[in-house]
């Protein structure tokens, strides 16, 4: 049986041509969620960007965060988005909202039965799922319910 939420074979996630985000796969790495903000406006960003969202500065930093947020919509696909998928459905997906930080909003998968009742609002908190045996290793950021 797999330690992991997701099974073997599925791609693996890359910092894409540019490296924007490689802070934030190196944080994965070592347990830590890191997302964006920035050093002009202190506005708090997610998806990894060069610039700032909201004032268009350069000057951004990544900054490490607690992994504490609250499930602000969900989706329970049925149907394998990719091959490696095939048998392990349905599973939940959740955008999980981080009032801490600007309210800045990361995709992941609930932990857990994937038939359960998913409360919007509810609180969840980051768990890192490593892939060691890929190459290059990398982990994902899975989230669970807390309480």
């Amino acid at each position: 049986m797999s330690s992991t939420y997701l099974p073997n074979g599925l791609p693996q996630p890359g910092t894409g041509p540019d490296g924007v985000s490689e802070p934030y796969w190196a944080g994965t790495r070592e347990g830590k969620l890191r997302i964006q903000r920035c050093s002009a406006c202190q506005s708090w960003q997610w998806g990894p960007e060069w610039i700032c969202h909201r004032c268009h500065s350069f000057d951004i930093e990544w900054v490490e965060i607690e992994g504490r947020g609250v499930i602000y919509s969900y989706e329970r696909p049925h149907h394998p988005v990719h091959p490696a998928l095939n048998g392990h459905g349905p599973y939940l997906v959740v955008l999980v909202e981080l009032p801490a930080h600007g309210k800045v909003r990361m995709l992941g998968n609930l932990l857990g039965d994937p038939l359960q009742e998913v409360v919007i609002g509810a609180a969840v908190e980051a768990v890192f799922e490593p892939h060691d045996d890929a190459e290059p290793p990398y982990t994902l950021v899975q989230w669970r319910r807390v309480g």
